[in-house]
């Protein structure tokens, strides 16, 4: 019986820290959705932890607050800017899937009709490591375009040295 109390107040302080709001017996479809988001947002997290782990960052990144609460897509570059890391929620946006981008440059999302004033932007941003925010005409999968916010910036490990450098992106109108 013990057990089952540690149980329940372990899992009520768990989810008193997560936003889940409960919802009628019948919208348990919408809640189940909403859950499986929760659910694959958590998986992102976790994820992201491991790599900072690996990657020795300096300091903790807003990884909840920006895949929970703002459902961003997040890509992680290493130095030479090689994809390591993406959402799965990717794919909803440009019609990749994750393992289809890693090992491959972020330019791979740019075209014709990319600007390239603000391309420039970002590289220089990103060879002096620092932080950006823009929004870019990037192209899907499938060919067509699409506007992506893109906020971005270095990470470093505790030496002070550039390991990675992560974007929080999203579709914009």
């Amino acid at each position: 019986m013990k057990e089952i109390e540690s149980y329940d107040r372990a899992a009520q302080k768990f989810y008193a820290q997560q936003e889940v709001n409960s919802l009628p017996l019948h919208s348990w479809d919408l809640f189940s959705t909403k859950l499986s988001v929760l659910r694959n947002g958590l998986d992102e997290v976790q994820s992201l932890k491991v790599l900072a782990l690996m990657n020795k960052w300096e300091e903790p990144t807003r990884f909840e607050k920006e895949i929970l609460r703002k459902n961003h897509i997040v890509v992680v570059t290493d130095a030479n800017l090689d994809i390591v890391h993406a959402s799965a929620s990717i794919f909803d946006m440009n019609g990749y899937r994750p393992e289809e981008v890693i090992g491959k440059k972020p330019k791979m999302f740019q075209g014709d009709k990319t600007c390239h004033m603000t391309s420039k932007k970002i590289g220089e941003a990103i060879k002096n490591h620092k932080s950006f925010e823009e929004v870019v005409l990037n192209y899907r999968k499938n060919g067509s375009i699409y506007r992506c916010w893109i906020q971005g910036f270095p990470i470093r490990n505790r030496k002070g040295e550039v390991v990675n450098f992560i974007a929080f992106e999203r579709e914009v109108a």
